[in-house]
């Protein structure tokens, strides 16, 4: 069973640059580009929220960034900018419901929102274990406690993100995430 977008809406692009140093890679996201999703989230209140290393919005940027620096596609970039828009189970700070899917979808496309949807409302005791392992990996939505099996794409992307997330929250070497990063995108989708 495929991520579940919200209902139908126009796939928008825009740029949205990182570091400077990265424009080459620059994250295409949203019809508003860069500046209005990083407004979007300062105006949600993510650079008030403390998180470790300091506010949830420079934890979020860091994500990006990383991504960037390691080649991730765009979806997947804008979907570390705003990973915990819904809040996760382990930071139940959400900066929106995830009655208000469409408002993000809008924002930075649907595909980068459905990533955010996924890693904000996984069930982290029951997916974390079966991660890595052989065979499809099962995901408890802890919003609604459906089950579902996201496709192999996605899976990937939401270990990319989640070994970027956890490694700036807690540091392991940069080469290993890189290193599992590029062993996630060799696999085709």
């Amino acid at each position: 069973m495929a991520i579940l977008p919200p209902p139908a809406i126009k796939h928008h692009r825009g740029r949205v640059p990182t570091r400077p140093e990265l424009r080459r890679r620059s994250v295409r996201t949203g019809p508003h580009g860069y500046r209005q999703i990083r407004d979007f989230l300062l105006d949600r209140g993510a650079g008030e929220l403390a998180h470790p290393g300091g506010t949830l919005y420079e934890h979020l940027a860091r994500v990006a960034e990383l991504l960037a620096a390691w080649g991730a596609d765009e979806d997947l970039q804008a979907a570390g900018l705003c990973h915990a828009c819904y809040g996760t189970d382990g930071y139940p700070q959400p900066l929106l419901a995830p009655s208000e899917r469409l408002v993000l979808a809008d924002l930075i496309g649907i595909r980068a929102e459905s990533l955010v949807y996924l890693y904000g409302s996984c069930d982290r005791d029951l997916v974390y274990p079966a991660l890595g392992g052989a065979g499809p990996v099962s995901f408890r939505d802890r919003f609604t406690g459906q089950m579902h099996t996201p496709r192999e794409a996605d899976v990937r992307s939401f270990t990319a993100a989640w070994h970027c997330a956890t490694g700036i929250v807690h540091p392991r070497p940069a080469a290993a995430h890189r290193s599992r990063l590029a062993s996630l995108e060799r696999h085709p989708h």
